[in-house]
């Protein structure tokens, strides 16, 4: 669970901002939507190898 703690003379916008970012930089919204359906070993880590793929190419890419 995220706690923000709001001081005493901040602004209630300023506080849902740093709740917003620190949400995003816990990556919370990935992590629940992985979770809502099984996914098996065997996929996941098929997904893994085609994103080195992709990032490997991409970077191949840019040093020529």
């Amino acid at each position: 669970m995220l706690i923000i703690k709001v001081k005493p003379e901040e602004n209630i916008e300023r506080a849902l901002k740093r709740y917003k970012r620190k949400h995003k930089n816990t990556k919370q919204i990935p992590l629940l939507r992985s979770k809502k359906h099984f996914t098996k070993k065997s996929t996941k880590r098929r997904e893994e190898i085609a994103k080195a793929k992709y990032r490997e190419a991409f970077n191949r890419s840019i040093e020529i």
